[in-house]
């Protein structure tokens, strides 16, 4: 079900401070921007770095407050699929499905041992995919 690792989601309080830090860290400026998030590509096979400002963590649509800290998405093939057969399996919800843009599709859920697990449809998981 879990093909591969996407993207990986940390939260700043400064959103600023933190694209200058990852920026100098990386040796990279974000590929992508959009108000409250920036996102990096880097790696051998380009997984995806996402900064979102703190301010937007609660327009998530969480339904839990007590995981937080970085949420790690992988790559699935359905999204709706993989989010009913982890809910079945004893996860929680944590953040619904959501369109991220054309070819996102992601949402999270806390595993029974408090763990947040992040799936995602990422076109550029596939894109990355099909070029090999």
């Amino acid at each position: 079900m879990l093909r591969g690792l996407t993207t990986v989601r940390f939260h700043a309080a400064d959103l600023e401070a933190a694209k200058r830090w990852y920026t100098e860290l990386l040796g990279v400026e974000p590929y992508f921007e959009r108000p409250g998030y920036a996102e990096f590509r880097i790696g051998d096979y380009q997984h995806e770095l996402g900064l979102l400002d703190s301010k937007f963590v609660t327009d998530l649509g969480r339904h839990t407050d007590t995981a937080g800290g970085a949420v790690t998405y992988w790559h699935v093939d359905d999204a709706e699929a993989a989010l009913n057969r982890l809910l079945a399996l004893g996860a929680t919800l944590h953040e619904p499905l959501r369109e991220f843009g054309d070819g996102f599709v992601g949402g999270s859920v806390v595993d029974p041992f408090g763990n947040v697990l992040g799936i995602m449809r990422n076109r550029h998981y596939l894109e990355v995919l099909a070029a090999r």
